[in-house]
Order: C-alpha cells, then structure tokens, then sequence
C-alpha cells in the first residue's frame, strides 16, 4: 500500500451511463472502502482528486491539531473552555440561561409534577 504522500497512477477506470466511477477492488480494500463510502470530489485544473471523507477528517484533525499546537493551546486549556462555549450555544440556540442549572454544574432541582 502507499504511503499517504505519495503519488502513484493506479488504473483507468470509466465513467458510466449514471455517472458513476469505479472503484478498483484492490483499491477498495487497501483504503477500506465500503459500499456508499462518501467522497469528496475536489477540482484541481483539469483533474478530479477523490478523497474519502474518513481521510479527510483525520487530515482536518491533524490540521486542527498542528494549529494548536503552534497556538501553543494545551487540552487542559481547550477542555476548560467548553462551559462558556456551551452557555453561548445554549443562549444562542434559546435565547437564555438554562432554569435547571447554571453552566458551572450546579446542583439540579427536581421538577415538579
């Protein structure tokens, strides 16, 4: 199997009556492709790279990754983050603080029936 960087010509392949490419088995295999695996279908000049999604993810989470790590933002830091994100979600999505709790992980009330 090659390497994530490298360049290598694989095979031809054809484009159907509905448009549809196929994929190599051998390449499916190697890749772990199943049935219905998404694609990104990116333009570059006159060519079409197809990316499996799954790889995509992993490549914007070692992107993700290297930003911070050049913001020098450790995961305690990020981690202790999430409370004010989540009260700007809440209030964004609802328009006010939660009645049940405040976002600091107070103690919940019980409602009444």
């Amino acid at each position: 199997m090659a390497s994530n960087n490298t360049l290598e010509y694989l095979t031809t392949t054809k484009i159907g009556e509905k448009g549809q490419v196929t994929v190599p088995k051998q390449f499916r295999h190697e890749l772990r492709l199943g049935t219905g695996a998404p694609f990104a279908v990116l333009r570059l000049g006159d060519g079409l790279i197809l990316l499996p999604q799954q790889q995509r993810f992993e490549e914007l989470c070692l992107q993700v990754s290297a930003w911070l790590t050049d913001a020098k933002v450790t995961p305690q830091a990020l981690l202790a983050t999430l409370p004010e994100a989540r009260r700007r979600v809440y209030a964004k999505r609802y328009g006010k603080k939660s009645a049940r709790g405040s976002s600091r992980g107070g103690s919940r009330t019980p409602r009444r029936k």
